[in-house]
């Protein structure tokens, strides 16, 4: 398959959302909302729930599914309210020793004047500076697109699994034609450039596996979790693992 068509396979409005993810996943889901400064960022859902009998906080980005709710989830493209939320409730999984799980489906974080006038790049280095501080597993799982620093406010994880038609790149392959090519039509060239698809990542050892899309998705997102954390739990120095995990690319 060409990395365009991967492409336009993760931006599905029918693929599985963030919040089919917490219902599907997760028991016992209490959300926690806001960022105790501005606002609640409804792009991005984030609380405490259940997954096996791990105690664990999920954050997911939802892009919603009709109009209205693509609009009030502002297509899930997070402003900096959203990440500030995340961090908050990290922040607070960390001082009560949960592992955090997210998973994140964004074309990117908002780039709009009042996102900007509110510190949208700030907020986003934040998430990153102190994800790496954390002393609890995070796994984060790319359900759909991963958009550049809006997707990796979430993925500064231990481990990270993208689905079989996810993508996660730095930029739009329509983004990269217009810079690069000064030619937005030319984004089939830009997204096999990228190297965006879930093998390339995974051949370039940017994630650590890839999760087949069937009927069974669920359920094997779920076991992955548990079995993961099984192992996660018990290790030491994952701060540092996660560190060194990123300095190699």
């Amino acid at each position: 398959m060409k990395a365009i068509d991967t492409v336009k396979i993760a931006r599905d409005k029918d693929r599985p959302h963030g919040i089919d993810f917490i219902n599907k996943i997760c028991d016992n889901f209490f959300e926690m909302c806001g960022d105790r400064s501005f606002s609640d960022d409804k792009a991005i859902i984030g609380g405490v729930c259940n997954i096996g009998a791990h105690i664990v906080t999920v954050l997911a980005i939802e892009k919603g599914r009709t109009t209205e709710d693509r609009q009030l989830r502002n297509f899930g493209m997070p402003h900096p309210e959203g990440y500030r939320k995340s961090l908050r409730l990290m922040r607070q999984a960390n001082k009560f020793n949960r592992p955090i799980i997210c998973f994140v489906d964004t074309a990117g974080a908002f780039p709009g004047l009042g996102a900007e006038e509110r510190g949208q790049g700030t907020a986003i280095a934040e998430n990153l500076m102190e994800m790496f501080s954390f002393n609890v597993p995070i796994i984060t799982i790319l359900t759909g697109e991963g958009g550049s620093g809006g997707a990796l406010a979430l993925s500064v994880a231990n481990e990270v699994y993208m689905l079989k038609n996810s993508v996660y790149s730095v930029i739009s392959p329509e983004g990269c034609a217009s810079i690069l090519f000064k030619d937005s039509t030319k984004s089939e060239e830009a997204a096999e450039a990228l190297k965006l698809k879930a093998e390339n990542m995974l051949e370039l050892g940017v994630i650590e596996g890839i999760i087949e899309e069937d009927d069974g998705l669920m359920d094997r997102i779920k076991c992955l979790i548990i079995d993961r954390l099984n192992v996660l739990k018990d290790q030491e120095n994952l701060k540092e693992k996660r560190f060194d995990r990123f300095r190699k690319f």
